[in-house]
């Protein structure tokens, strides 16, 4: 049964991540952690930190879900839930959005679906700003960091590792 209800829940996930995984967090966020309690807030900031820092794509970190709910079956049940139905959905919308080339509806599609796509990152950085900032040393790394990846083309794994020793450093020293 917790089989059945991880593909559902992530493969409704993978169809709603328009512009990105990093649109559907909050929603991962209050499913994994307050609807199912498959997780709690402190593991999904250490799955997210994982996939981050990982190498290749971000929302690799999904099936580290699965795996933790249900082992090696559970992250593969939730890597095909979470990426076959979308790449199936972006297949046929692509070869539609070909067909359509020269349609005024597809630049009023496209114009109108920016501003949905930004808004659902945004929705999606604020919901991991919100677990990850947890007191006022974690607060200044935040606002460091980001201030450093908007003005400085700087590796971002790096300063993520950067700012995790700080942290660590700081809180085993008792400076926060």
């Amino acid at each position: 049964m917790k089989l059945f209800s991880l593909f559902w829940v992530f493969a409704l996930l993978g169809l709603c991540a328009v512009g990105g995984g990093t649109a559907v967090l909050p929603e991962m966020q209050r499913m994994t952690v307050h609807d199912y309690h498959w997780i709690t807030d402190n593991q999904f900031r250490s799955i997210y930190s994982i996939g981050q820092v990982a190498p290749g794509p971000n929302m690799l970190m999904v099936m580290l879900i699965g795996y933790k709910l249900a082992g090696f079956l559970g992250a593969f049940v939730v890597g095909i839930a979470f990426f076959v139905p979308d790449c199936v959905l972006t297949l046929f919308a692509n070869r539609l959005w070909v067909h359509f080339a020269a349609s005024p509806w597809r630049k009023a599609i496209q114009r109108g679906m920016a501003p949905v796509a930004i808004g659902l990152m945004l929705a999606g950085t604020m919901a991991i700003a919100r677990l990850s900032v947890i007191d006022a040393v974690s607060g200044a790394i935040a606002i460091i960091v980001f201030a450093m990846l908007l003005w400085r083309h700087v590796n971002p794994a790096l300063v993520i590792m950067v700012g995790g020793l700080i942290y660590l450093l700081s809180t085993r020293f008792h400076f926060a």
